[in-house]
């Protein structure tokens, strides 16, 4: 469970935290309920005992720009901590705001992160596995995947390195190979591209798994827009089992995040799959809440600090800190000249472009290995 003791700071008074205002652990508090059950809802009171859940999660130029609004920190953390491991995706150059977001989770939380990646197509990011000591540990392994100069028809190498690393939780091992795939545009060759990276990506998974006592999942920004497209279909065509997700952008019309794993090799305890989900944090914080959904939520859910705000709610409320976030920034930018309109875009370099993806899995094998003792004399 995240840490909350550091809402009782924020005040309007002259603490060290951006911006300031009226009633910022208020408010903060308010949504943070709202999160807080729609994830119980969602993810948390439905999990089996002993399963394990894996997470996954573009969280947009983490963090480069203008800082994040302490609040946003708060959900961020909030939504991870439902999962029991999560890998992150666009993390940029400065890891600060990575130590910001585990210090929130908690002292039973620990992460590593990969080295920037440098070279064309990388855009200056790092990857990044956060995880729950208590229930995930680490079996000290750690890497990044890189291919023979011939292995790629347009290209000589992943544009940004896939990131992996051992784990076992209960009974079940496994290694987590984290990836963002390249876009860089719509045209035929970048989506070839895009093609040849899972393809590859996800054979040299599978040859490995018929190898190693472990099971390989593949998760990420895989950048595929159309869910019956070429670019799905390489990830398809892999021997490795996709439980689709839905689209994860917040247009609701790419389905750029994905998670696939071995079923096949060594491994002796298979992936089991409980659930799967993808989630919408909008209705929870920030928005925009459709107004039609709004008008039909049931009157209980409009009253009291925590209820569920309109979008014309949301604008009033932000537009202030997000003029003062701007222009008293260390790099100072114009306020927005018509917030209503670039709202939904401000939103998304607060929480994400991208919905978190999450599955859960069976980890407890133990009536299976004593059920084999029945066969002996």
């Amino acid at each position: 469970m995240p840490f909350y003791h550091g809402l009782k700071t924020y005040d309007h008074t002259g603490d060290a935290d951006f911006p300031h205002y009226p009633g910022k652990k208020q408010w903060i508090a308010g949504r943070l309920l709202n999160l807080r059950k729609d994830l119980d809802e969602a993810i948390v009171s439905r999990r089996k005992p002993r399963s394990l859940i894996v997470g996954s999660w573009n969280i947009r130029a983490f963090d480069d720009g203008l800082p994040r609004l302490d609040e946003s920190y708060h959900y961020i953390a909030e939504i991870i901590g439902a999962f029991d491991i999560c890998a992150i995706q666009e993390i940029k150059g400065d890891l600060e705001p990575l130590k910001r977001l585990v210090k929130l989770l908690g002292p039973n939380w620990d992460y590593f992160a990969s080295d920037v990646s440098t070279h064309k197509g990388g855009n200056g990011e790092r990857m990044a596995f956060v995880y729950n000591t208590n229930r995930v540990f680490f079996r000290n392994l750690v890497g990044e995947i890189v291919l023979d100069p011939d292995d790629l028809g347009n290209a000589a190498q992943f544009a940004r390195s896939p990131f992996f690393a051992s784990f076992q939780a209960g009974w079940f091992r496994f290694c987590l190979c984290s990836t963002h795939i390249f876009f860089g545009g719509t045209d035929a060759q970048k989506k070839q591209m895009r093609k040849d990276e899972i393809r590859e990506l996800s054979e040299i998974l599978v040859k490995r798994a018929k190898k190693e006592d472990q099971v390989y999942i593949l998760l990420g920004d895989m950048n595929i827009e159309k869910e019956n497209g070429p670019i799905m279909q390489a990830l398809l065509d892999s021997k490795m089992e996709v439980p689709l997700f839905g689209a994860t952008n917040l247009k609701g019309d790419k389905h750029y995040d994905q998670m696939a794993y071995t079923v096949k090799g060594k491994a002796e305890n298979k992936t089991r799959l409980i659930r799967r989900g993808s989630f919408d944090w909008r209705k929870s914080v920030f928005g925009p809440y459709p107004q039609a959904e709004y008008d039909a939520l049931p009157d209980e859910e409009k009253q009291g600090l925590t209820r569920r705000l309109s979008h014309a709610e949301m604008l009033a409320h932000y537009k202030p800190i997000c003029d003062l976030q701007r222009t008293t920034a260390e790099k100072p930018k114009e306020p927005y000249k018509d917030f209503a309109k670039s709202y939904g875009g401000w939103t998304t370099f607060e929480m994400s472009d991208h919905l978190p993806i999450w599955m859960e899995l069976e980890v407890d094998y133990s009536d299976d290995y004593i059920a084999r003792f029945l066969e002996e004399e």
